[in-house]
């Protein structure tokens, strides 16, 4: 079954467009793959493309957005699962590294477009921005719920662990650096037991 990149009732194009550029813009870059190429692979009409989306620019953003929502639509997932904070948090980092192995073997989306939009000013920056403060966010009112001393910067040693595993996956091979990231965010959640 094909998860849905736009909202229900919205054009059956868009929605095409959307699943056409977000595989062709993991798989081998953003600037790399041109509207030409997005309209004839999705099959639609360049009037129709801009219908939707006024400039690639917009598409990156619906893409990043699309990424957003899956990782927005896995935590809300494992928070409805009743597990216990610590508990939760264990289930988040598996699913991260689940995440990894299975959706994210060439690295982090966000990581990916923000290196091929250096101007932090821009729409799509500002959405990369955005995301990852959501994560932190998210990861740090996780691990004040589990009582983790100094939440805020357990957080952000998961967010950078997820970074580097994202990467390090890509690179050397996600069977290699899994134990690796499992262990380390384990400790930086303080789930091994350490004080």
């Amino acid at each position: 079954m094909a998860t849905r990149t736009t909202p229900a009732g919205t054009s059956e194009a868009r929605e095409r467009l959307l699943r056409t550029a977000s595989e062709l813009f993991y798989r081998e870059g953003i600037h790399s793959v041109g509207v030409d190429r997005i309209i004839g692979e999705a099959g639609v009409t360049r009037a129709t493309f801009y219908r939707h989306f006024p400039g690639k620019e917009d598409l990156v953003e619906a893409y990043l957005g699309v990424e957003d929502a899956s990782i927005r639509g896995a935590f809300a997932d494992a928070e409805a699962s009743g597990a216990e904070p610590k508990q939760l948090v264990g289930l988040v980092i598996g699913g991260l590294a689940d995440d990894i192995a299975r959706h994210h073997t060439r690295g982090c989306p966000f990581i990916n477009a923000a290196a091929e939009y250096p101007d932090a000013d821009s729409g799509v920056r500002q959405t990369v921005a955005r995301h990852r403060e959501w994560f932190r966010s998210e990861l740090e009112s996780l691990l004040a719920a589990a009582e983790v001393a100094d939440a805020a910067d357990a957080a952000a040693q998961l967010v950078l662990l997820r970074d580097a595993a994202m990467v390090g996956g890509y690179l050397d091979g996600w069977e290699r650096v899994r134990p690796a990231f499992v262990a380390a965010a384990t400790r930086a959640a303080g789930l091994d037991g350490r004080p």
